[in-house]
């Protein structure tokens, strides 16, 4: 019979297939290994962490042959994760990737800025939604249903700890992520010049649909 790939808690062995997902989805839901020298700058900021904090909300879809081919993590406190990514996760780091002391010229040099910036993370209108998360899928287990099984247990997850709702940022110009996220019925959080980005939320006790959101007023 052929291996049929299923969602399952992450494992430790894991994190390089992790590493390789977010790298290979990184630009706009594609492939951005041209973009960065060092293919581990990327997952350092929006995989490692996550894993290495908070590995009890990290899950993958497994190919069926013990593979990761996609994964959700993230955190129940965005807050308290700031501060532990400042003070467990970048001393670890930030001889290998240091801030960059000028201008921004390029990727590498905006994903270390990031790095160093967890504060980024702590926007006042994002206080209701203190969960938030990362979800990224290779693009051969996409339109699957994959990725409404990974929020399915990672949203099921936040709401056995009580965590009331959860936000994600996605670069605006990912047309067909947001549609995904509007399927299941994430809402759009106003957010005062967000740059690229657009941030979306939602509440655990939720169930996932295909209807159309409510936006946020």
């Amino acid at each position: 019979m052929t291996p049929q790939p299923f969602v399952r808690p992450y494992r430790p062995e894991d994190r390089p297939a992790l590493y390789d997902i977010c790298i290979r989805t990184g630009e706009e839901g594609g492939d951005a290994r041209h973009l960065y020298a060092d293919h581990a700058l990327l997952p350092s900021v929006f995989a490692g962490p996550y894993v290495e904090l908070e590995p009890g909300l990290a899950f993958v879809v497994d190919d069926g042959s013990g593979l990761p081919v996609g994964y959700v993590l993230g955190t129940a406190d965005t807050a308290q994760f700031v501060e532990r990514f400042r003070t467990e996760w970048l001393p670890a780091l930030a001889g290998r990737y240091p801030d960059p002391p000028g201008p921004l010229r390029t990727p590498a040099d905006q994903m270390a800025a990031l790095l160093h910036r967890p504060q980024r993370m702590l926007l006042p209108e994002l206080a209701a939604y203190p969960a938030h998360l990362h979800i990224d899928l290779l693009p051969s287990h996409q339109r699957a249903g994959f990725g409404r099984a990974l929020m399915t247990r990672f949203i099921g997850a936040l709401a056995e700890q009580d965590v009331p709702a959860v936000h994600l940022g996605m670069v605006t110009a990912n047309t067909p992520a947001r549609a995904f996220y509007d399927r299941i019925g994430f809402h759009e959080i106003p957010v005062p010049d967000p740059g690229p980005l657009t941030y979306l939320g939602l509440g655990t006790g939720a169930r996932l649909s295909d209807q159309p959101p409510t936006l946020a007023g």
